[in-house]
Formats: structure tokens, sequence, C-alpha cells
């Protein structure tokens, strides 16, 4: 029997208060041709039946393909303590500490979070996380453009273009002008981007490792960015960075990252978590939730949210941001994962799969008509051209249970026959060669 809190009479009284004569009117204001026609919903089962179901759909997903897909989400191994110590109750369905005292957990959780995120890219504050990579990139920009009162974004080609197709999405409709770098093949075109950034530039957006995997000091290129009073935003793989130069030490202002390699499934997109850093003078920029320490009273070491209100939410145009909020479950999983970790384990996962992917790219161009887009350095990614259609190769190779990388042919001209290739401390020597003798069969 179904709970319906509301008796018609129920209904009768409130419609009456409001001045509607009937459910219907409440929508009024939705045109016709927005209206859905049906919703062509079932009858009722029962739970076993349901159950059943839904487990027939499931059993529909594959998730016995052996996985070199990467492209900002990545197949690494989650220790099992991340599910058993999130899971708790206290983390697992804890809601945002607006209440000091009555949330001390929660907020020295988030606070821990944000002291490893910034140890980690080499940065002064970070916030308590934004929803993915993609949000944290179009934030970034807001912040520059808040700080510096300019509208001009410079960004390189050889970010994320699904960041940059989100980038373009939220930007719609905002009076920003956004000046596209194409990159050298793999490579950031650094003296191309340090053209382009002049007087009237908000900010240069690049990415470490970039789409492509290659790996870049862009150090002399922030350097000129700061020179002309612009910003310099890096979006980061969080993994990588263990062990490559940091963000900060190259003179980045605003870092951010996808956070799903730390610790969350690949899942079906998400839900994943937008990690957030910059310096010091740009914090009061920076939306979203920051947690503070500080003592009581009596001397005791206490955690607060700081710097900013909860009202900045409800501030409409005022606001830093009205979509920059995250309930940090998936804060606290990065937190557990990388505490479980530590430097030394985070390191050792880094440099294991670079050298893998290494041992890749050698495997995959010792095939006939096989060739390494990367010219220089380049992480636990990297591209290859095939002599064949990048798609066509990833539906032979999934029918026999591998799926070979990522197709650049929907994001970049020219590109059909390119694929992007990521390794991770997941796959094996064994797993790597099978997947170059079969991809060596169907070539």
């Amino acid at each position: 029997m179904p709970y319906i809190p509301h008796t018609p009479e129920d209904v009768r009284e409130m419609l009456a208060v409001i001045g509607a004569a009937s459910v219907e009117d409440l929508f009024t204001e939705i045109g016709p041709d927005m209206r859905p026609k049906r919703f062509d919903l079932p009858k009722g089962r029962s739970e076993m039946a349901v159950v059943k179901h839904m487990e027939h759909l499931s059993a529909r997903n594959r998730s016995d393909l052996v996985c070199f897909i990467g492209a900002g989400v990545y197949d690494h191994y989650i220790p099992h303590a991340v599910d058993a110590l999130t899971s708790r109750g206290e983390f697992y369905t804890a809601y945002t500490p607006y209440q000091p005292e009555a949330s001390q957990g929660t907020l020295q959780a988030i606070f821990e979070y944000q002291t490893a995120v910034t140890r980690l890219l080499g940065m002064d504050c970070a916030n308590a996380s934004v929803y993915d990579g993609g949000t944290a990139l179009f934030e970034a920009i807001m912040m520059a453009v808040r700080a510096t009162k300019r509208t001009r974004v410079v960004v390189s080609g050889t970010v994320n273009p699904i960041y940059r197709t989100m980038l373009a999405s939220y930007t719609c409709n905002l009076n920003l002008e956004f000046v596209n770098v194409p990159g050298r093949g793999a490579e950031t075109d650094i003296e191309a981007l340090k053209a382009a950034v002049d007087d009237k530039t908000a900010a240069v957006i690049v990415q470490n490792p970039n789409f492509f995997g290659s790996i870049e000091d862009c150090t002399d290129l922030f350097a000129h960015a700061k020179s002309k009073k612009a910003l310099s935003i890096v979006s980061a793989y969080p993994v990588m960075q263990a062990i490559l130069k940091t963000p900060g030490a190259m003179g980045a202002d605003v870092v951010v990252a996808e956070g799903q390699s730390l610790g969350m499934p690949m899942s079906f997109g998400g839900p994943y978590l937008g990690i957030m850093t910059c310096t010091k003078d740009m914090v009061r920029q920076m939306p979203g939730r920051i947690v503070g320490r500080t003592k009581d009273t009596k001397g005791r070491t206490g955690y607060v949210l700081t710097l900013q209100a909860r009202e900045q939410h409800i501030r409409r145009q005022k606001a830093t941001s009205n979509i920059c909020s995250n309930q940090a479950l998936c804060a606290m999983r990065a937190l557990v994962h990388m505490c479980l970790l530590g430097d030394e384990g985070l390191r050792r996962t880094a440099a294991l799969c670079v050298e893998r992917a290494h041992y890749a790219a050698k495997r995959l161009t010792e095939l006939p008509g096989v060739t390494l887009l990367n010219k220089g350095s380049f992480g636990n990614e990297f591209a290859i051209r095939l002599p064949m259609s990048a798609l066509e190769a990833i539906d032979k190779l999934s029918a026999k249970g591998f799926v070979p990388g990522f197709p650049l042919g929907r994001y970049y001209q020219g590109m059909d026959d390119v694929l992007l290739v990521a390794v991770t401390e997941r796959r094996t020597r064994e797993e790597i060669g099978v997947m170059a003798e079969l991809l060596g069969g169907i070539l």
C-alpha cells in the first residue's frame, strides 16, 4: 500500500491557500511543448519481481573487461579498507557540518583532507571539494575572472576536451572570451600559449600531465602570465603528482584535479570528486566550504567552517558560486586512500604505473604501422596512431575481453586512427602482452 501523507481534503485546503483551483494549475508556467506527453510507467510489481529484473539488467554490464581507458578516469586499485572505513555511519550519513559543536569528527576529517591535497599539489589552501574535475576547472576560471576583473581566458588544446566541453556549457551565457591554443601533436605548445597571454587575459589553463599523457614544466609560462597580471590554472592528475614537480613549485595560482583516482571506482561517471587548491592570496575567491583549525575557550583544538558563511550560497549573483556543494563523502574516500598508501605508497603506485605504461608503449609500437605520438616524457598515459580506425580496433578487442583505450577522433580532427592508452598498477605485464598480441592479430 503506498504511503500518501495528504488526503484529498488536505490537498484542497493547500490549493485554496495559494489560490489554485487544481494541482494542474501549479504547472501552467510550463508551456505545453515542454511538458511530458506521457510517462509510460508499467504497472507495479512485487519486490521479488523487481529484484529479479534489476539483477537481469546488471548482468548485462561488462565488468570483466581488461581496461586500458583513461582520459581523466582511471582503473586504480582501491584498498578494501577504504570501503570499510567510509561506510561507517558516522561518515556515510553525515550532513554538512554547520554546527561545529556536533560535527567535530566530520570537520577534522575535512581539515585533514584539505591538508593532504595541498601537500600533494604544493599549494597553500584547499576547499572541502566540489563535484568533479570539470566543475572545479570552471570554478577556477570564475575565481580568476573575479580576481583580475578580466574576461579573456587562454586554454591549451591539450586540456581534457571533456572538461573544455563542460566549460563551454557552463559559460555559454557569460561574457567570457575563450582562446583555444592547439597543441603540437601530443605536446602542449608552451610558446604559443605565452604569445596568447596578454594584458587582457584573466587566466591561462594547462593540464599536467596533459590529456595525451605528456609531462611538461610550465614554470616559464606561469612566470610570463604573472608578468601580464594573469593567473595560472592547472588541471592535475593526483596520482602522478606524487612523483612530478608540483604545480605549486611551477608557480600556479589555482590547481584543480579530478579526485577519482584516489579511492573511487570508475562507476558510470560518478559520483566523483573535484579537488580545488590555491595560493593564500586567492583563498577568499575560492568557493565551497573551507575548514579551519582553532582553539575553544578552554584552549582545546577545534575545527570550524571558516572565511565564509553558508549564506554565500543564497546571495545570488554576489555569491562566489551556486554549484559548489559536495557532501564530502568522496573527499573522505580520497583522504582514507591517501592515508592508507602514505607518501611512499603513492610514489610507488605512480612509478609502477609509469613503468608499465612505457612497457606497453614499447610493445604496441613494435607492431607494424603503430607509431607513438608522444615526443617527450609521458606518465602512465600515451597516444598511438594505428593503421586502422581506433573505434574499429576497440570494437574488435572488446569482443575479446580487452578495452585498449580511448578513441580521440570524436574530439580531435584528423585523429580517427589515434588511441589514448592508460596503464595503471592493476594492469600486469601479462595483460599488456596479451593486448599487444590481440591488436597485432587484428592489424
